[in-house]
């Protein structure tokens, strides 16, 4: 019986898969760009702040985050004067932004700033171990035609920031100050600039033919910018557990628990993170023990036998949560700003995909500001860089797309479609082959092709479909069956 089911599903889902990705794969192409035509000689008002004796600011980058610094030292690099306006320039202190894929690590390398991964005991991860009801099965990255060094990495947010930032402030033309940017200097329906605050309270104003604003999730800027319509569709709650052996080593680890996934993750030589999802914006009380209690009796009991004492010791030593936003890109174009990062799209961070994102259109907004000698022509340079949202599709709709479609997938519902779904899910991944290495190469952002996507989120339903109807279909499994089709739709 298991034989049938399995030699259907993988008829199935191969026969859709070939049929879809070489009868449709290619139609479409990216086109480049025309660059704007010479811009007017600027103004004298649109000069910019002065950069510490190199001239005028060419851009403003509000925010040295991942985003930012990584911004700050590609333009800079450029030739660019940049002036970076960060609230606070000492290490931060976060539960998420940890684990760089194989895809972001690329585009790191593209970027010039593969160093900033060094020196930080950052961890190699080569793919992950998915477990549920008792059974795991081991995904890894498709690594084989890349050099050596390529692989995922995880380590601690505020080490990586502080090597992006110093990398950035490297740089001559570069400079890095700490203040509170209160609002965006606009003139007739074009930004011109920043009004901010210094760190000893001063009130300053700053001015460049371009700010990019990468203010990160909670900006207060992105509003002027875009239409946010931002969802918190779950909380992480955070945990660290010390000298703790993973199961598989150098592999995040995904649990497919009640209610929703549970995270694992080495952070360092001796520290691996854990994150657990709870859904809803509510979560239990941290002060008077709500949340300690719900750890160790609803959680614990879910993971695997290896985990659950170092998981209970951590429990004790400090617990954080962090909401977990999702932002779709809806940019207004503004002529003289530019929205990045967190600031202008998030997507849920369960497939660690936002910093893979954030790294690809830093390449892409680099490239387009290449060419470009005059950045003053306001006008020009907005619909110029209204490109910039179509060539970041790719990458960014698909990686955006997986990371909300696996959240759905991986959490437990009370529709006995979404549950069938997702143990169809976690069967067609441990088939191995084609059917584990197509999905993690999109997830890994080494393969960023929607197409691909939607082939493999539909050969899963069909080979769920298939696991219901072997071999004795019965009224009601054909009616889950048309279920699971509809909601994977």
């Amino acid at each position: 019986m298991m034989l049938l089911r399995y030699l259907f599903g993988v008829a199935v889902a191969s026969l859709l898969g070939f049929l879809l990705l070489f009868g449709l794969q290619g139609r479409r192409r990216g086109r480049k760009p025309r660059a704007p035509a010479k811009a007017a000689s600027p103004r004298a008002e649109e000069c910019g702040s002065p950069m510490a004796g190199d001239g005028p600011a060419d851009i403003i980058v509000v925010g040295a985050g991942v985003a930012g610094s990584a911004l700050a030292y590609a333009l800079g690099k450029d030739g660019r004067r940049i002036l970076v306006i960060e609230r606070d320039l000492s290490e931060p202190d976060r539960i998420v932004g940890e684990l760089l894929q194989p895809g972001g690590y690329l585009k790191l390398i593209e970027l010039g700033l593969k160093d900033c991964v060094e020196e930080i005991d950052a961890q190699r991860v080569f793919g992950y171990a998915l477990f549920k009801d008792g059974r795991n099965t081991k995904l890894s990255y498709p690594l084989e035609n890349f050099d050596s060094d390529v692989a995922g990495r995880s380590f601690h947010n505020g080490r990586f920031i502080q090597r992006m930032r110093e990398k950035a402030a490297s740089i001559p033309n570069v400079r890095l100050e700490q203040g509170t940017v209160t609002s965006l200097i606009e003139e007739n329906g074009t930004i011109r600039g920043v009004s901010y605050k210094t760190k000893s309270g001063e009130e300053l104003k700053a001015y460049a033919p371009l700010t990019v604003v990468c203010d990160g999730c909670f900006s207060n800027l992105r509003r002027s910018l875009c239409s946010p319509k931002v969802d918190i569709p779950s909380c992480f709650v955070g945990l660290v557990l010390e000298n703790c052996q993973l199961p598989y080593p150098n592999h995040g680890h995904v649990i497919l628990a009640d209610p929703s996934p549970i995270l694992f993750y080495p952070i360092s030589s001796t520290e691996v993170r854990c994150l657990v999802d709870v859904p809803g914006q509510k979560v239990p009380s941290i002060a008077n023990g709500e949340m300690a209690n719900y750890l160790k009796t609803v959680v614990a009991p879910q993971l695997p036998e290896e985990l659950k004492d170092s998981f209970i010791s951590a429990i004790d030593k400090g617990i954080r949560t962090m909401p977990n936003r999702s932002m779709p890109a809806a940019p207004r174009p503004t002529p003289g700003a530019l929205l990045m990062g967190d600031a202008f799209n998030m997507r849920h961070p369960l497939t660690g995909g936002g910093m893979t994102v954030a790294l690809s259109d830093i390449v892409v907004l680099r490239n387009l500001l290449k060419p470009l000698h005059d950045l003053h022509d306001a006008p020009v340079l907005c619909r110029y860089l209204e490109s910039f949202y179509t060539l970041r599709k790719p990458v960014a709709s698909t990686i955006n797309t997986l990371a909300g479609a696996l959240y759905k997938v991986f959490s437990a519902s009370p529709d006995q479609a979404m549950n069938e779904m997702r143990q169809a899910c976690f069967d067609y991944l441990s088939l191995g082959g084609l059917f584990s290495t197509g999905p993690v190469s999109l997830l890994s952002g080494l393969n960023p092709r929607p197409l691909s996507l939607v082939v493999h989120f539909f050969a899963v339903a069909i080979y769920g479909v298939g696991r219901l109807l072997i071999p004795f279909p019965s009224p009601k499994r054909m009616w889950i069956g048309a279920r699971l089709i509809s909601v994977s739709g």
